[in-house]
């Protein structure tokens, strides 16, 4: 068999095994936090049970390099395609799921979103300019800012793409639900750490709230590419319950700003290149009986 398509058929049955039974582990209720931290705990727990699947790929990766072409092994080919249908078949979903959010015009509905996956930009219906005064527009704006910054499309976007691949398990989507919830108030936090009033900012909540109707059902199809005020009463009420009390201290934000985006980029990548390596020097000897086994099954 050709050194490729096996690999691509161990990936799949490799990191479906490793991803499926950690999509239903059971997660503690998470401390009470700012937002600012408990967002990116949020963000640590979506990528947790997709981690080992990524860890099985580079190192699947790292024996494939030194593996000849094709590979000569003899394995029972029959039974490592059938064990890697079902797999095959998450991906497959999760990956045209993807794609078809790329393909997904730009939401003309919503009050205001911050859209585009590599190129965040922000739209801003003038309906709801207009309904707004000149400081309640600067803090809705200052929102959109703080998720342009944090390419939150983008973020977003990946973590529907991890869900997916958790895909039957109701966990994940759950996990996905809560890190969204906390995202917006996580970028509240930071847009009045920059001197947005948090009265000003509730206004804007209140008066998108009104505006949602008719874009409710556009809002949740397009949340893997948006960055969007939810139309979700519970969040909505905890947003403007937040915003009208006091400021929280810019301590706390600095704090999570060290243990931002980069820092966790530079550990994934480190721990990945380690699996690769190990992947080159002992990929061999571990894959090779694997591939026998199946012949005595």
């Amino acid at each position: 068999m050709g050194r490729e398509t096996l690999l691509t058929l161990l990936l799949l049955l490799f990191g479906g095994l490793a991803a499926q039974p950690l999509s239903l582990l059971p997660r503690k209720p998470p401390p009470e936090e700012a937002p600012c931290i408990a967002e990116r705990r949020a963000w640590i727990a979506l990528w947790l049970p997709v981690l080992p699947t990524m860890l099985a790929a580079a190192w699947l990766c790292g024996w494939a390099l030194r593996e000849p072409d094709p590979v000569h092994a003899r394995f029972d080919h029959g039974l490592v395609i059938a064990a890697s249908l079902p797999f095959a078949w998450i991906a497959l979903r999760a990956a045209l799921r993807a794609a078809w959010v790329l393909l997904l015009p730009d939401p003309a509905d919503l009050p205001i979103c911050t859209v585009g996956i590599l190129r965040p930009r922000i739209l801003f219906s003038p309906f709801l300019a207009r309904a707004l005064d000149e400081e309640q527009i600067r803090a809705a704006w200052a929102h959109e800012q703080a998720h342009v910054r944090h390419l939150d499309p983008l973020r977003i976007w990946l973590a529907q793409i991890a869900t997916d691949l958790q895909w039957p398990w109701p966990q994940a989507p759950r996990r996905l639900q809560r890190w969204l919830r906390i995202l917006e108030c996580a970028r509240d936090d930071e847009a009045r750490e920059l001197g947005t009033s948090g009265v000003d900012l509730a206004a804007v909540i209140v008066a998108t709230a009104r505006r949602l109707p008719s874009a409710a059902g556009q809002a949740r199809r397009g949340a893997p590419a948006l960055a969007a005020l939810l139309d979700d009463p519970a969040l909505l009420q905890l947003r403007v319950s937040r915003l009208l009390a006091p400021a929280p201290q810019g301590a706390t934000l600095a704090v999570a700003r060290r243990l931002g985006e980069p820092t966790l980029l530079g550990i994934g990548a480190l721990v990945l290149a380690v699996s690769l390596a190990l992947g080159v020097v002992y990929g061999h000897a571990l894959v090779h009986p694997f591939l026998a086994w199946t012949r005595t099954v």
